[in-house]
């Protein structure tokens, strides 16, 4: 029986061990530094994984804890992933990870080969799943020539002032306001400004949402040759111009200020704003919420205009109470560990999910895996 072990009891993590304990093939333990995150997966895995305490930001204690494992799973915060993909690698592990680092994980990739290692990263819903779509049209097409990943977590019902709230860590929310931008134009890597060319798109079943600049391109600027490749990331309208207003202020800076004059004291605006807004973009219990996502490739095929096109629409699960940005981002996680302890995926080296997508029966068993979830893509709609 495969020993698997998630890194993190958060949202999405606790997702992912419910899922995984579900089969019962595997043996499943959850780790985590909060021992309440602990107890309510434990809960949601009905007692079906082991807990570990520990302290997940210490890559040692990390290389120490994955080591009697056959496979790992991530689900932390980007300010941990690099050195936790690293600890995993240093400990000959394979490994399927979510954590959006702000660094290159392909850095590590000659580490994870000169290991024996499959690190497959990035491996959510988007990047994920949609660098998969990508992936699997670019291979299709004689010459794919334009790649575009429209996504967004929201809540079910728009409240008003900030009509959002934050489907995973808060802090991972705010680098998508932050964090430089890579798009491709003309097979040139440029960068924009995060929050930068909004527009406004109408979604069948949603109506309209605004879509802005994000960095979620990631591998994609590297690993395919499509000469225009963007993603912008999806909220209710209102969003955008309200978190320019608050990025502008200062409130997303790191630096410390003075507050209150002589005597005062020193604080971090991002602390500040974290403690006054972090709290109105948590989900109440039973709160539902939604994922939205179209992925167009374009391109030719057989000397002719050819077109692949996916749309996902997924609501909050009554039945199991996971958010549906929990279930969008841990299954794919989940469905490509299953490939990698079972076998059927061994690639050595850090692996970004396109390549798993450019695998046609892969891919098809992604989607079919989903599916039998719950979480249905219509698509690849084909048009030439």
């Amino acid at each position: 029986m495969p020993k698997a072990i998630v890194l993190g009891a958060g949202m999405v993590g606790s997702v992912m061990a419910a899922d995984l304990a579900a089969d019962d093939d595997f043996h499943v333990t959850i780790a985590d530094v909060r021992e309440e995150n602990l107890k309510a997966a434990a809960a949601r895995c009905r007692g079906k994984a082991a807990t570990i305490a520990a302290d997940l930001s210490d890559p040692e204690q990390v290389k120490r804890l994955v080591d009697p494992f056959d496979i790992v799973l991530g689900a932390l915060s980007s300010r941990i992933g690099l050195s936790t993909l690293g600890a995993v690698i240093e400990a000959g592990r394979n490994y399927c990870d979510i954590s959006f680092m702000p660094e290159d994980a392909l850095d590590l990739d000659g580490a994870a080969k000169k290991a024996s290692v499959t690190a497959v990263v990035d491996c959510g819903v988007a990047p994920g799943l949609s660098h998969m779509m990508a992936g699997y049209g670019a291979a299709r097409l004689d010459s794919p020539e334009r790649i575009e990943i429209y996504v967004g977590g929201l809540p079910r019902q728009r409240r008003w002032p900030f009509q959002y709230k934050a489907g995973f860590a808060p802090h991972d929310v705010i680098e998508e306001y932050t964090r430089p931008v890579r798009i491709v134009e003309g097979g040139q890597v440029v960068k924009r400004p995060a929050l930068s060319e909004p527009e406004l798109i109408d979604f069948p079943g949603l109506g309209h949402l605004e879509a802005f600049n994000t960095d979620g391109l990631r591998s994609l600027v590297f690993t395919l040759d499509v000469p225009f490749m963007k993603e912008k990331t999806l909220r209710y309208p209102g969003h955008i111009e309200l978190m320019r207003v608050f990025r502008e202020m200062g409130l997303f800076s790191h630096e410390p200020i003075e507050v209150g004059g002589v005597g005062g004291v020193s604080v971090k605006p991002i602390d500040v704003f974290s403690a006054l807004v972090f709290p109105a973009w948590t989900y109440a219990e039973g709160e539902e919420d939604l994922t939205v996502m179209r992925v167009t490739v374009e391109g030719e095929q057989g000397g002719r205009r050819a077109r692949y096109a996916w749309h996902l629409l997924d609501y909050y699960d009554r039945k199991s109470g996971a958010t549906s940005m929990a279930r969008t981002t841990a299954f794919p996680c989940v469905i490509v560990a299953k490939l990698i302890a079972s076998g059927r995926y061994e690639s050595p080296g850090v692996v970004p999910p396109e390549r798993i997508g450019e695998q046609a029966d892969l891919f098809e068993h992604v989607l079919s895996e989903l599916e039998a979830r719950g979480v249905n893509c219509t698509g690849p709609v084909e048009s030439v």
